[in-house]
């Protein structure tokens, strides 16, 4: 499996230095169009694809920036019309968008022609871990030596690429003060809206959302036999080091027989950008693979779930809209806690009965699938905490994020043109 860490990323930050510097200047001199342009570094999905169906409905002249073919075929089935980020295409378009729409960052889209667009930066996922500038680790220096030079010449790169963003949408007010600190915001910029991305978890009716996410599930990993309880275990990133959490041989035979008890079949959803293999050392229909490869946006998938197993993923918000009982699993909490960084205390999310190892973590699997009382009390863990971080669950959150961007847009479009008129009248 590829990994990507802060530091490879930070080494590739640098040696593109060039590139930002001529695309600003390119940006200053080529006036912006009326056209939007959409990325997303997970591919056609997550955030950006909800709010490019609300601006389809609403006639929004607007095109995605795709990394491969794989990418493009996707978007053409679905409608959407792509130019390749990395070409010069992408980078002309980019350049004269007016509105700039992502969910990981400005690499989304090209990020050399992003400078004067209006950036609408969705985010993917409700922060746990710490992210942006409130972890150390994102500044961390690719080289060895002057290292705090380095990481203060990022911060600046960081803090300058942050301050592009002009509108970010939060699930929560609780959330929306995490976002204004990682990213270093003003007061205005963030706005709780509810999340896009997780619109398909609280649109139309759940039976039906069920029903649709578990075909999903099947074409990606293969036929689901029907009432099949289906568990999904989804690590979070570890910044390029190896996932402590990969069960060993003894530890895979437990989680099949457990699986083998109550019929249930185990997804595996290894991040995309981590490290470490989770390929059992034997044949079984019940643990299957349900990578970025197979599926790309596993939110909606949640809806065909029936349990969830991770450590600090922001899935287990979105699962809380389901509601799933979660197993929180987290074998190196302490250490997570000391060097990437925890909003709050790790507890005040998965309780302090969270499992360590694998035993407990199938123990806890094993009462949840079978024991109404431990599934119903975990359902129930999860419904406060969706209180505590979703302020709307409506699935209109695309809809108010877009009504936000087209008020603020609207209203420096006016701007600009009421400059425009003072300036000619006074120089008639």
């Amino acid at each position: 499996m590829a990994s990507f860490s802060f530091r490879a990323g930070n080494a590739a930050k640098l040696l593109r230095a060039p590139l930002y510097a001529l695309g600003r200047l390119v940006t200053l001199l080529v006036p912006r169009g009326e056209r939007w342009v959409f990325g997303c570094g997970a591919g056609i999905g997550d955030g950006p694809l909800e709010v490019w169906r609300v601006a389809q409905e609403d006639g929004v002249a607007a095109v995605w920036l795709v990394t491969d073919d794989a990418e493009a075929r996707e978007a053409a089935a679905i409608g959407i019309p792509t130019i390749r980020r990395d070409s010069w295409r992408g980078f002309w378009a980019t350049v004269r968008a007016r509105v700039v729409v992502v969910a990981f960052g400005l690499g989304d889209v090209n990020p050399y022609g992003a400078s004067g667009a209006f950036v609408v930066q969705l985010w993917h996922g409700i922060p746990l871990k710490r992210i942006g500038m409130d972890s150390s680790e994102t500044t961390r220096s690719p080289v060895p030596f002057a290292r705090s030079l380095v990481s203060a010449l990022l911060a600046f790169a960081y803090a300058r690429s942050a301050r592009r963003i002009d509108l970010m949408p939060a699930s929560h007010h609780l959330i929306r003060g995490r976002l204004e600190s990682a990213f270093e915001l003003p007061h205005g910029r963030v706005l709780v809206t509810g999340e896009p991305r997780v619109d398909p978890l609280s649109t139309g009716d759940a039976h039906a959302r069920r029903a649709r996410a578990r075909r999903d599930i099947a074409d990606a990993a293969g036929e689901i036999p029907d009432g099949a309880p289906l568990v999904l275990y989804a690590p979070t990133w570890r910044d390029g080091a190896a996932d402590p959490a990969v069960p060993s041989a003894q530890e895979w035979a437990l989680i099949r027989g457990v699986l083998e008890r109550h019929g249930a079949i185990l997804l595996v959803r290894s991040h995309r950008l981590g490290a470490g293999s989770y390929e059992p050392p034997f044949e079984t229909p019940l643990i299957r693979d349900l990578g970025a490869e197979r599926l790309r946006d596993i939110t909606p998938a949640l809806a065909g779930c029936d349990a969830l197993i991770t450590d600090y993923s922001s899935l287990a918000f979105d699962a809380a809209l389901v509601p799933l009982p979660v197993v929180y699993f987290a074998p190196d909490a302490e250490e997570y806690a000391a060097t990437r960084g925890l909003y709050g205390r790790y507890e005040a999310v998965a309780g302090d009965d969270y499992a360590r190892d694998w035993s407990a973590a199938a123990e806890r699997l094993d009462r949840v699938l079978g024991d109404s009382r431990e599934r119903d009390a975990l359902v129930a863990r999860s419904e406060a905490l969706s209180e505590r971080v979703h302020a709307y669950c409506d699935g209109g959150n695309a809809r108010r994020v877009y009504d936000a961007v087209r008020a603020r847009v609207d209203q420096d479009e006016h701007g600009r043109r009421s400059a425009a008129r003072i300036e000619g009248t006074s120089h008639g």
